[in-house]
């Protein structure tokens, strides 16, 4: 609630003028309606194919058929501060995983999707997202000679950055013997390759074009969205190592006439190293194989490099927060208002996104 109230001050509004609400997962809009006193509809579908940013852009096509004025949209993380209650007879040993995920002998397999490659990879004792992109990671090391140093430029670039976040998690320097000394986690991901779990809630207002003139900042515009639901899962495409954001990006730059060289600024979802490094090619900014090198030495993606990355510090140095931080500090960046972190010429055009795997979104704003 305080990061809700926060946003609809900054846009210039009050609780009565709230429309509209959508989130994923979070706390349900009936209780933040109650606790704002007002009676906001449900704007969170009508595009399900964004993966987390889907809330943003259900909200984004609410705005654009007249549904609602203004759509608070919040994303809440509770990542330390709770557990997951698990139920069983008392006394009893949990099953293990792969066992719980396992089908039936003799079961018929139904057609691939995202969770049966978990099946299968559970089964295989890869029990973690970390296990199952680190396959795609060291596919893309095999096919294009990407290095482990490359990835550490990633992880350095982001801590160089959360630096000058008051916010972030991380902001004690780190150098690339200390990347390449963290602990292994699954080859060739170390502990310093993996986002930090953190609590922390992050909104944002969408609203109708008409109110530009009346809003407090400069006002950030929606140019372009794109989203894949995740054909051919985690490891069936036929272009593998490829993800869904190559799907997502085409989807998105086929709605504008925008091409990767007019990025300013880009806010690529780091869960692991690795996904930024698919979504710099994903994205076209980047050929197949050729974001290794574009990011190493870290001068490229630096704040006062061709194109800044991750400028927050992203979620390996500022934290977790499912790549709404992301959305909140491209907002900051296109508006000239990210402070000690600004990037020196304010960029007009910039990407974000979310993903990875079989589910990926991404949104283009100008400003």
């Amino acid at each position: 609630m305080e990061a809700v109230r926060a946003a609809i001050a900054d846009a210039g509004l009050v609780a009565a003028d709230i429309d509209g609400i959508a989130t994923l997962g979070d706390t349900p809009a009936e209780e933040v309606n109650a606790e704002l006193q007002i009676d906001a509809a449900d704007c969170g579908t009508g595009f399900g194919t964004g993966g987390l940013l889907s809330p943003v852009m259900s909200s984004c096509r609410a705005v654009s058929e007249r549904r609602a004025r203004h759509v608070v949209v919040y994303r809440t993380i509770q990542m330390l501060g709770g557990t997951v209650p698990v139920k069983q007879e008392e006394n009893a040993p949990a099953p293990p995983l792969a066992r719980m995920l396992e089908l039936p002998e003799g079961a018929p397999r139904p057609a691939v999707g995202p969770m049966d490659d978990v099946t299968d990879l559970v089964a295989a004792r890869a029990y973690s997202a970390a296990n199952w992109l680190a396959l795609h990671c060291r596919r893309h090391m095999e096919l294009y000679g990407t290095t482990k140093e490359q990835l550490g430029w990633l992880a350095l670039n982001g801590r160089r950055n959360a630096a000058l976040n008051p916010l972030a998690v991380y902001r004690d320097p780190m150098t690339m013997d200390d990347y390449l000394g963290a602990r292994l986690v699954s080859t060739p991901f170390g502990l310093l390759d993996c986002d930090v779990p953190i609590d922390g809630s992050v909104a944002v207002v969408v609203s109708s074009a008409d109110y530009v003139s009346d809003c407090p900042h400069r006002a950030v515009r929606v140019e372009a969205i794109g989203g894949s639901d995740g054909a051919g899962g985690w490891f069936h495409r036929d272009d593998y190592p490829k993800m869904a954001m190559s799907d997502a990006t085409a989807q998105m730059w086929s709605r504008t006439e925008l091409k990767p060289a007019d990025l300013g600024v880009a806010e690529l979802y780091d869960g692991f190293t690795y996904l930024t490094i698919a979504w710099l090619e994903a994205l076209g900014i980047c050929g197949d194989g050729e974001a290794g090198p574009f990011v190493e030495g870290g001068t490229r993606i630096a704040r006062d490099g061709a194109l800044p990355l991750n400028t927050y510090g992203g979620q390996l140095s500022a934290g977790r927060m499912h790549g709404y931080w992301a959305l909140h500090e491209g907002i900051l960046q296109l508006r000239g208002e990210a402070g000690e972190r600004q990037v020196s010429k304010r960029p007009e055009v910039g990407v974000v996104s979310v993903g990875g795997g079989p589910v990926a979104g991404c949104m283009l704003l100008t400003c």
